[in-house]
């Protein structure tokens, strides 16, 4: 079967060009602007045509937290958000530690067949920070990377040896960074506002200090360190030094690290408590920058959902977690707007760079023989996100019921039609 995407606007991260775009099968065999004849034709008349998103940081809580989201709505979430790949990690129940787990949670997503999914592995067994896992066995069943995302590995043995040992499966860590002696059973960042608010805080040098031990244990072991949810100024003042001297080492920031602030903490919002926490207007102004210089590799949302009882508690007791999936492009697009990013920064932050990380040849971008995973995005497009619209089981985003702007209309996987937005196109 043909399809044609016509009268779009194609965003690459290395250019822009008003043209049409054509598929047979699940490859993109054709750019032009001369008229096709099509199976099926899609008129794109004032959207954005971009690569299918790649999103290197979710949780899907699949298996064993299924009544928050699990791989079949966390799809289907991806989706409406215009995210074609996605990365869960291996922060389940069980612990995605083993080749069983990682097939398990593959089949499951290629049976619904919305995404394709690329499970994280744990760093050690069993998340318990002493033994690391057979990873081998793990990346011949499907995993990409390791990461204890959730904990930190403290122990720097154990963190020099998983760098060794990705190394030379031609694999990576992600660091969730974090020197938990320095948390002190903090609820927000350290600051002023948790002062007004009474609530305990937790320093930025908590994630600052291991940033510094993971890129000096990169540096040591030469492997691939991906820091995951950067959130203070001074851990991207870290990254761009090891980086000045040739550490491999790589980083993300996640939407709502550059969209809020502690500030936003004053109501007493659960909806707003994440790990690592909302930190001060400053750090939020150093992300944005960050994003701007190119220092700042990956957009990707920490995608966590939480039922609403499990937040909808005392401040202190309600878990760390915000949705990310379904709201990722208009967040994103606003920094466009703002003059921070441009649309092909864009595509190189949610997509182009992702696939470059992850030695994904066939993806991150719209060319003749790359796979059509494509997100068709109206960045004008002002609705409701609602829970009509919200295809995640749990509802904790402080953006539920806002006015936003900027949507994916339409989704291709693999030349196929996954999403429609309601009433568009």
């Amino acid at each position: 079967m043909k399809t044609l995407i016509k009268n779009g606007t194609i965003i690459n991260a290395d250019g822009r060009i008003n043209a049409n775009v054509v598929i047979e099968g699940e490859t993109i065999v054709e750019i032009t602007t001369e008229e096709v004849q099509a199976d099926v034709v899609i008129d794109a008349t004032g959207m954005l045509v971009m690569p299918g998103l790649i999103d290197m940081h979710v949780h899907f809580r699949d298996p064993g937290q299924e009544y928050k989201d699990d791989v079949i709505s966390g799809s289907e979430t991806a989706v409406a958000g215009g995210v074609t790949t996605c990365l869960p990690m291996a922060n389940t129940t069980p612990i995605n530690d083993n080749a069983s787990i990682t097939r398990a949670m593959i089949a499951k997503a290629k049976e619904r067949g919305l995404i394709d999914l690329l499970p994280i592995g744990a760093v050690t067994q069993g998340f318990k920070g002493d033994r690391i896992v057979e990873m081998g066995d793990m990346i011949e069943a499907g995993a990409v990377a390791f990461s204890d995302d959730g904990l930190p590995v403290s122990s720097s043995t154990v963190m020099r040896a998983a760098l060794e040992y990705s190394r030379g499966f031609n694999s990576f860590v992600i660091s969730h960074s974090e020197d938990c002696s320095l948390c002190r059973h903090g609820v927000m960042n350290e600051g002023p506002t948790s002062t007004i608010l009474g609530l305990k805080g937790m320093p930025s040098e908590k994630e600052e200090i291991a940033v510094a031990r993971d890129m000096l244990l990169a540096k040591l072991t030469k492997g691939h360190i991906h820091i995951a949810h950067v959130s203070s100024a001074w851990s991207l003042k870290l990254i761009e030094l090891a980086r000045k001297e040739g550490v491999s080492i790589t980083c993300e920031v996640a939407p709502h690290h550059f969209s809020f602030s502690d500030e936003h903490l004053l109501t007493y919002d659960t909806y707003f408590k994440m790990s690592p926490p909302l930190r001060s207007k400053c750090d939020v102004e150093a992300m944005k920058e960050g994003l701007r210089s190119g220092l700042v590799d990956v957009i990707a949302t920490d995608h966590a959902p939480h039922h609403t009882d499990e937040k909808f508690v005392e401040f202190d007791k309600a878990p760390f977690g915000i949705l990310g999936l379904q709201t990722l492009v208009p967040l994103t697009l606003a920094l466009v707007k703002e003059g921070v990013i441009t649309l092909e920064r864009m595509v190189e932050l949610t997509s182009a760079n992702p696939a470059k990380i992850l030695h994904l040849d066939n993806k991150g971008k719209i060319a003749k023989g790359m796979l059509a995973d494509i997100a068709i995005i109206d960045p004008e497009m002002t609705y409701v996100y609602d829970e009509k619209l919200n295809k995640s089981k749990s509802k904790n985003s402080p953006l539920l019921n806002q006015t936003l702007t900027g949507a994916a209309v339409k989704t291709l996987k693999s030349g196929r039609v996954v999403f429609d937005f309601p009433n568009c196109l």
